[in-house]
């Protein structure tokens, strides 16, 4: 199993995970132009993607969904909730899940994990084939012990790193969003990943990144270095995706 992120941000949010079998699309928050390119550049084509999953309503996850699923004819998995939410309804092969059961995109076992954000019915997901896993979390407002619990014995997991709460505090959003941003149905700071990381990281773990990091609120190496704490290791080795930048390929052996 391989992932990898076309990028990460308030701007635009979308991930692959890639199996012999299919490549699973998580979001898609950059317009369809913008993530045909990206997907070029990672060597990989829009007609490749064989299941969009979608995490939550928030523009910069769902706002190129329907556009591609459109364009390419590609099957789109969400929760009732969010397609009640979503702006653009128009999405000719709906499936809706229930975020409390399991299902399976082609060789994947795909677990949604309730999380506490200010949408819908939002969810974030574990991927796993075989013997291996990968956990990604991003847009939750506080660490829960069923996160914790999904979360755990995994072999890479991805971890949002939103904003750092004194920037934040200085920072130019007007007070009622900063509010929003570090209240508990808004974004992890970078103290709460380290938590959350400490709560489930073992020596095992193969890859460890940081994603959603605001450009405004946070810097990558505030975020870089909240990690290396817990991994007792150089902030520098510390993956945090870009906003613009495509991420490498990682895989799990």
């Amino acid at each position: 199993m391989k992932f990898v992120y076309l990028g990460s941000g308030s701007r635009g949010n979308c991930a692959l995970v890639e199996t012999d079998q299919g490549l699973i699309m998580l979001d898609c928050g950059f317009s369809l132009k913008e993530t045909e390119k990206r997907l070029r550049r990672l060597g990989r084509r829009a007609s490749d993607v064989t299941a969009v999953l979608v995490t939550h309503e928030h523009s910069d996850h769902i706002s190129g969904v329907a556009p591609f699923a459109r364009r390419y004819r590609v099957p789109v998995w969400m929760t009732s909730g969010t397609y009640s939410a979503a702006k653009d309804k128009d999405i000719p092969n709906l499936h809706v899940f229930n975020c409390h059961r399991r299902f399976s995109l082609a060789d994947v076992e795909v677990t949604p994990v309730p999380v506490p954000h200010d949408a819908r019915e939002p969810c974030q997901f574990v991927f796993r084939r075989q013997s291996k896993s990968l956990g990604i979390l991003t847009d939750v407002g506080h660490v829960t012990p069923h996160m914790v619990d999904s979360f755990s014995r995994l072999d890479a997991l991805v971890l949002e790193c939103n904003h750092d709460l004194d920037l934040l505090s200085k920072g130019p959003y007007p007070q009622s969003l900063k509010q929003r941003v570090a209240g508990r149905w808004g974004h992890l700071n970078n103290d709460q990943a380290a938590s959350m990381l400490k709560k489930v990281h073992h020596d095992h773990m193969q890859h460890v990144l940081a994603v959603h990091i605001s450009e405004k609120n946070n810097t990558r190496t505030l975020a870089q270095t909240a990690l290396a704490r817990v991994l007792e290791a150089d902030p520098s080795s510390v993956v945090a995706v870009d906003q613009d930048v495509e991420s490498q390929w990682w895989t799990i052996e």
